[in-house]
């Protein structure tokens, strides 16, 4: 786990959404820092620690699905899950932009294998019924998992780029864009992309790391074993819950129950 830095981290991470004139383009970016932060927090007070070649492309994750989500219309939450044969693990995280929020977590135990990669998208907005999508990834990573995703789901061009201290941008093509600007550009030409190209800032949205579970939310999971608490808990008087979306771990008792 990283050290945290010795500078004061901001609480949100600002996520700018701008327009990019002559190019019809959208560059979304923001640095991450206060999310990635946020994370390693959780990370210490859930006990838990990631090798290097999970960690790294959670995180890319939760930045790019953060940014996908203000590339997209206000009232949406999307969850994303990765399936991956090798290393066999699950990628998952979900965000929504009405609550400005993004969460994630690692499922690594009694994962299926899959004969190929697969990500599953899940897009939700009040009073409809989710839309799901499934496209085969090439690779394990998730900057070139969204640009598959913009071809074959969004049916537009879109490509992600990591860059310099924990800095992320995803450049989204619009109506009668440049193609070939778009299909040539860089991560060095992107981190001048606002030196040399006239913009337009069009919004500014505010993103937290946070899942806001509570045992209170999870219990109604256990519904059907409110009648018969013996064939939950067996001869134990406690029993140990985890969030299916960030992995905070919950004590319940037959009380609780």
């Amino acid at each position: 786990m990283p050290d945290f830095p010795t500078e004061p981290v901001a609480e949100f991470t600002k996520i700018e959404s701008i327009f990019i004139r002559q190019r019809n383009c959208l560059m979304i970016r923001a640095d991450f820092t206060p999310i990635f932060t946020d994370y390693y927090l959780h990370l210490m007070d859930i006990n838990e620690r990631h090798p290097e070649n999970l960690d790294t492309p959670l995180k890319d994750l939760l930045a790019v699905l953060s940014l996908h989500l203000v590339a997209r219309p206000w009232a949406e939450t999307i969850a994303w899950t990765a399936n991956l044969r090798a290393p066999r693990v699950n990628f998952f995280a979900t965000g929504s932009s009405v609550h400005e929020y993004i969460t994630g977590r690692l499922f690594t135990t009694d994962v299926r294998e899959p004969d190929r990669n697969f990500l599953y998208s899940q897009t939700s907005t009040p009073g409809n019924k989710p839309r799901n999508s499934t496209i085969e990834v090439e690779t394990s990573d998730p900057l070139q998992w969204i640009n598959q995703f913009y071809q074959q789901s969004e049916q537009r061009p879109g490509r992600a780029f990591r860059l310099p201290d924990d800095h992320y941008a995803l450049i989204a093509a619009q109506p009668d864009f440049d193609q070939e600007w778009l299909e040539n550009l860089s991560t060095e030409s992107v981190c001048e992309l606002l030196d040399r190209e006239q913009s337009k800032v069009l919004e500014t949205r505010k993103f937290r790391f946070s899942c806001g579970c509570s045992l209170e939310k999870i219990l109604p999971t256990l519904s059907a074993w409110k009648d018969k608490p013996e064939e939950l808990f067996g001869e134990k008087q406690t029993l140990n819950l985890q969030c299916p979306r960030c992995a905070k771990k919950y004590q319940i008792t037959r009380n609780d129950l």
